[in-house]
């Protein structure tokens, strides 16, 4: 029987294991791609060489690892079990 207690809110989201979301600021990311090195499940990088999510599916210790790695902390980790803002601080 399939598991229909799940449904994305938007078209991009999708089902997340864990309890981080990511997210980018467009306007802070400078294309150094660290994130997608480190969570290629996660993110891509679009024509103008701005990071965007691909998926939410990853652990979520990757999610964190790809947001530290980023030298302009255009990402943002956020707990949505609790709605705090785990990265950056």
């Amino acid at each position: 029987m399939a598991d229909t207690s799940t449904t994305a809110t938007t078209a991009t989201t999708t089902a997340m294991p864990g309890k981080y979301k990511v997210s980018v600021l467009r306007d802070k990311c400078i294309g150094a791609a660290s994130c997608v090195a480190i969570a290629p499940k996660v993110f891509g990088l679009d024509k103008d060489q701005k990071a965007f999510i691909i998926s939410q599916d990853e652990l979520d210790d990757m999610k964190l690892l790809a947001a530290q790695s980023c030298p302009t902390a255009a990402i943002v980790i956020t707990n949505i079990e609790t709605g705090e803002q785990v990265w950056p601080r």
